[in-house]
């Protein structure tokens, strides 16, 4: 699935008025902290890592990622392409 498709399907289910952007970011920190409570859990309490629930999560963090570039005209691919770009330049190989 590319990138800006999934922007757009995600779209359709984004119910919200003039607060959907504070409802967005407050989400995004929201499943952000749920992936770090897995993460954590593994890290320092030694329960097995979900990886079922990881995903779920890791979506959830997707889906609000790209209804916050949704709201900032921002096409979600031209997001992941910049960061590769600086991520080249950050780590060019010599």
């Amino acid at each position: 699935m590319e990138f800006n498709e999934y922007q757009k399907l995600a779209n359709r289910t984004l119910l919200g008025n003039e607060q959907v952007l504070t409802n967005c970011a407050l989400g995004l920190a929201s499943e952000s902290g749920e992936v770090i409570d897995l993460i954590k859990q593994y890290t320092f309490h030694g329960e097995e890592l979900n990886q079922e629930e990881l995903v779920k999560e890791m979506g959830d963090v997707l889906w609000y990622l790209s209804q916050i570039a949704q709201w900032a005209d921002i096409p979600f691919e031209d997001i992941a392409k910049d960061n590769i770009t600086k991520l080249n330049d950050r780590y060019k190989k010599d």
